[in-house]
This record gives C-alpha cells, structure tokens and sequence, in this order.
C-alpha cells in the first residue's frame, strides 16, 4: 500500500471514531469527550480514564491504547486487523469503550 493510499484509509478510520463518538453522545448515557489533535484521537471517559487512537505512519499502522493495553492494527484490503491476528480495530474499540463506559458501546466503520 502507498503512503497515500494508508493515509485515505486511516484518516477515513478517524473520522469514523469521531463520528461514533458524536452518535454516542446523542443516543446514550455515555458521555464520551473525544478531542483529535492532528493523527491523534484522545476518547475520555466519565470515570477519568482514556483511550488513544494514533496514526502510525512510518509503519502504516494504527495504535489502540486502552485499560487493557495496547494494540497495533494495519489494513488489510478489507478493514483494519491486530498485527497479532487477535480481531477487528472497531470491534475491539467497541468492547474496550464499552468496558471504561461501563455500558454497551458500537463504534462502525
């Protein structure tokens, strides 16, 4: 994949985060603060605890910080999968946001 080619993607996949961000806030109790500084989106949660969503761009990758660690996705062709081959970059966004919210919580692509 070109460089510009991972950009088109992983900016699409920030924009997606903030968009979920947004229709969480307005269709649940959850009250995610979400704030993006360049390649970097910080999600703080009620509780005072984070997530971070980075932009890795020398390894066209996207870094996931959560309570239960970190975690590096690439894209695939088809989405954005765990560099250890353990799941989905939305999927575990979801469950991990879901557990520091304390509610179900979806985010899409």
């Amino acid at each position: 994949m070109t460089d510009l080619e991972y950009l088109d993607h992983a900016e699409a996949l920030l924009a997606s985060v903030e968009a979920a961000c947004d229709r969480i806030n307005e269709t649940t109790e959850a009250d995610i603060d979400n704030q993006r500084v360049g390649g970097m989106i910080t999600l703080s949660f009620e509780d005072g605890s984070q997530i971070i969503v980075n932009l890795q761009k020398p390894l066209q990758e996207v870094w996931l910080a959560a309570r239960a660690g970190g975690f590096h996705y690439r894209f695939d062709g088809q989405g954005w999968r765990d560099t250890k081959g353990q799941g989905e970059f939305f999927a575990d966004l979801s469950r991990y946001a879901s557990q520091q919210a304390g509610e179900p919580l979806v985010f899409t692509p």
